[in-house]
């Protein structure tokens, strides 16, 4: 059995600092550690399951943030930039199942913990064939696209209650409870990463429970930028339409396009809101 683990940073244990997510910042070593750690628990849990080989994708923002160094040896990891996949990268239909590690609520979600959709404060909401999008449904939605379910989601209460509603009966942790956007009641890593490792065993030991998240096709992405600059910047993609003065929209069959259009989106997004100043 292969298992696929696509890592995110926000949801980790212990984690509820923004400057925990990026480099240089205060707390991002040791946040890169306990992501780390809350990937192993997964890994040790996918291979007590029954796993023969495990995948680690790290799909937070720059894609360099788990330690090789401190990851489980039976483990491999993709890393780096230029993933045209994005936090789905390496993820096809030779994979049995497919677990997400410290994932976050979608962007507005009441109590989710550093939650936004793909991009900290560049984007208002994301939607899939006109419904609310966050990460959890864009990424299991791609995972079904290539026939694989999804067993198992952790980060913080609001991500679980996410993936529930989306997913049904998937195994969830909750590392932390979230106060507000920037605060939670916290688990110690022993006990969540201990948890983490169970519920990956359960998960997998139930796979026959789970069917892949499909989503019909023709594939919508809409996208509602929080300004009209970067909304008309990525209108120029070819493919991608305006469809209001902050509301883009691209269609396609092919899911990995969604993907991988996310990235270029990063990229175009990211250049212009720090570049703007005050205005955004």
């Amino acid at each position: 059995m292969k298992v696929y683990l696509s890592v995110d940073m926000e949801g980790v244990t212990g984690l509820t600092d923004p400057e925990e997510m990026h480099a240089g910042k205060r707390g991002y070593e040791r946040g890169c550690e306990l992501m780390t750690a809350d990937a192993n628990a997964a890994v040790e849990g996918a291979f007590d399951g029954g796993a023969a080989s495990v995948l680690v994708n790290d799909a937070h923002g720059s894609t360099k943030n788990l330690r090789i160094d401190l990851l489980d040896p039976r483990a491999t990891l993709i890393r780096g930039p230029g993933k045209a996949q994005r936090m789905a990268q390496g993820l096809d239909g030779s994979f049995q199942a497919a677990c997400f590690v410290g994932y976050h609520a979608r962007a507005g979600v009441q109590h989710g913990v550093l939650n936004h959709t793909w991009m900290g404060k560049e984007i208002q909401n994301v939607y899939l064939n006109g419904d609310l999008c966050g990460e959890t449904r864009l990424v299991a939605a791609c995972a079904g696209f290539h026939g694989v379910p999804v067993v198992l989601v952790t980060g913080d209460e609001a991500v679980g209650e996410e993936a529930r509603e989306l997913l049904g009966d998937v195994e969830t942790v909750a590392v932390k409870k979230g106060i507000d956007k920037f605060s939670a009641e916290l688990l110690p890593p022993s006990v969540a990463q201990a948890r983490i490792r169970e519920a990956t065993v359960r998960g997998l030991r139930r796979l026959s429970d789970f069917t892949p998240y499909q989503v019909a096709a023709p594939y919508t992405l809409g996208v509602e930028w929080n300004s009209t600059a970067i909304a008309a910047a990525v209108s120029l993609v070819p493919g991608v339409k305006s469809v209001g003065s902050r509301h883009t929209e691209f269609t396609t069959d092919d899911f990995t396009q969604i993907m991988a259009l996310f990235g270029i989106f990063a990229s175009i997004g990211g250049q212009i809101a720090c570049g703007s100043g005050p205005y955004g």
